[in-house]
């Protein structure tokens, strides 16, 4: 991607307000660049970066984005470190189908519950302490999996280890909190497609691991049990160092700022309540529990479906499935920036007409792959198919931040935990009994994703539109600062409560897009440095 220069941004480092600029920069044009803050990125009224810099460790900003990328990266490696294993594991523990498919469930069911907490815990703690203490409360359960001696135990840590995949939860809303309304599709995209990479380099790692300690002397089924401490240390180092090196906001942690009048400290109930009274969040769990719940399924199942039906070796079989994950390296970045640029020019109704197409897509190709009869077609299938679906997933949050801001964190966790929802709901129909087949599974996935993206046609928002239709005509209702400052009561208003919703509402005007006529804004309805 080219470079996109917005206007520059003061500098920490130096009087001339420039920045160095990286191989791979992306910037939001057309918003108000507040040249009074002192950041090392240029930044909006809402002190959220302008700019993208993969390669850049700019802090606040691009530090937090590596900081949680790279731990949901290690949640995902230590949740299916088991998958390519399972071939040596359930000979040693005697596993039958039915044990695998459920265990398979259980990884993915644990971060239900911990994923609507964490949705919680980000908008009224900060994602900082809900990221690091999650990764170093989940370690003793990594560590657990080389002591387990029966399909109930193995059963249980892997439900256990599953809680962990929450941090996906703050790491987008890190994102959403941290990067303008014009790149967020990409900087969402980004660190939750690299932080699921975790899911196809375990397919890589732990067979490496495991060979290489079966070769220094162990025995085959003592040297899976110790190629798990691997992922476990890297979950009690990440803990610490994004407890010592994160931020929550642009301009401080969430206490501090609220211990200083900052930012408003807000009632769990009143967050809670508009998340779930607003339509929109409901369509995106079910949206999300066919994309990314999918995603979850196949990692599950995809290394032993190579194995057994082609007759694969173990580690080829596991460097195959890796490619199914992998590909989210530009899969999931790919979706993200496919929303924003789809939003520079037809607005909001572009972002959803986007994740419509790639949704739809990747159940096609899921079909095809059920169906494949030679490796070669199966492999190429299942590739297509897997940048379908994490395109989707990158394209679903590319939409989720402008549901609500004030309850970004709870909508996140909402549709973070449809995803798992929808992966253990999944595995439970077509992978847990011996009625399908795993290739006639994976099939009927497919099926279930076509038909069950169709509910993104619902999804309107009265200033953007929706698919097919328009904005309302209301000019005075039908404005970005109506629909974002409706969330607050007269009260909360007086108080000056709703001031960071208002700034969010300038600054997503962009949303309308250049190409589709949008709800003009009343005059005088908003400051113009707010």
């Amino acid at each position: 991607m080219a470079d996109i220069e917005g206007e520059p941004g003061s500098s920490m480092h130096g009087v001339t307000g420039k920045e160095q600029t990286f191989a791979f920069s992306v910037a939001s044009p057309m918003v108000p660049t507040d040249t009074t803050a002192k950041f090392d990125l240029p930044v909006d009224s809402e002190h959220k970066a302008k700019k993208f810099k993969l390669f850049s460790f700019a802090n606040p900003h691009m530090r937090t984005f590596h900081l949680s990328w790279i731990s949901f990266f290690t949640c995902f490696v230590s949740t299916f470190a088991a998958a390519p294993l399972v071939p040596i594991i359930r000979d040693n523990l005697n596993l039958t189908k039915s044990d695998i498919g459920n265990a398979g469930v259980a990884s993915v069911s644990g971060s239900i519950f911990s994923r609507l907490c964490m949705g919680a815990i980000c908008d009224l703690l900060g994602p900082r302490y809900g990221c690091a203490f999650l990764m170093m409360l989940s370690a003793p359960t990594v560590f657990c999996m080389s002591f387990v001696s029966d399909a109930a135990g193995y059963i249980a840590v892997r439900f256990m280890i599953g809680f962990s995949l929450a941090t996906f939860v703050s790491c987008q809303y890190w994102m959403s909190t941290m990067f303008n309304s014009k790149i967020i599709g990409l900087a969402n995209g980004t660190a939750a497609g690299w932080g699921n990479m975790g899911g196809g380099a375990t397919q890589l790692i732990m067979p490496v691991v495991y060979e290489l300690i079966r070769r220094a002397g162990s025995t085959p089924f003592t040297a899976w049990r110790i190629a798990f401490f691997i992922p476990g240390w890297l979950h009690v180092i990440m803990g610490i160092l994004v407890l010592t090196l994160g931020q929550d906001l642009p301009d401080g942690n969430l206490a501090a700022l609220q211990k200083s009048g900052d930012v408003a400290k807000d009632k769990f109930s009143k967050v809670l309540w508009y998340a779930i009274t607003n339509y929109r969040t409901w369509i995106f769990v079910l949206l999300y529990g066919y994309s990314m719940g999918v995603e979850l399924s196949t990692d599950n199942v995809i290394a032993e479906y190579f194995f057994d039906r082609f007759n694969l070796k173990l580690h080829t079989a596991g460097i195959i499935a890796a490619c199914f994950g992998m590909a989210n390296l530009v899969a999931r970045p790919f979706g993200g920036y496919a929303s924003d640029v789809a939003a520079r020019y037809f607005g909001m109704r572009g972002r959803l007409w986007v994740l419509w197409i790639l949704q739809t897509l990747g159940g096609v190709f899921c079909i095809w792959l059920g169906r494949a009869n030679t490796l070669p077609i199966a492999v190429f299938a299942m590739i297509l198919f897997s940048v379908g679906v994490q395109a989707a997933c990158g394209a679903t949050f590319g939409i989720i931040p402008f549901i609500s801001r004030r309850s970004l964190g709870i909508i996140s966790g909402m549709t973070g935990a449809g995803g798992n929802f929808g992966s253990g709901l999944t595995q439970l129909i077509f992978f847990s009994t011996n009625r399908l087949s795993t290739e006639a599974g994976l099939s009927w996935m497919g099926v279930m994703i076509c038909a069950c993206t169709l509910p993104v046609t619902l999804c309107h928002f009265p200033q953007w539109g929706s698919m097919f239709l328009p904005p309302s005509k209301d000019a005075v209702k039908a404005n970005e600062e109506s629909y974002y400052v409706s969330e607050w009561t007269d009260e909360e208003k007086s108080k000056g409560l709703h001031q960071q919703s208002l700034k969010f509402a300038e600054n997503s005007r962009s949303e309308r897009g250049r190409r589709v006529v949008s709800a003009p804004t009343p005059p005088n309805i908003t400051p113009s440095h707010v």
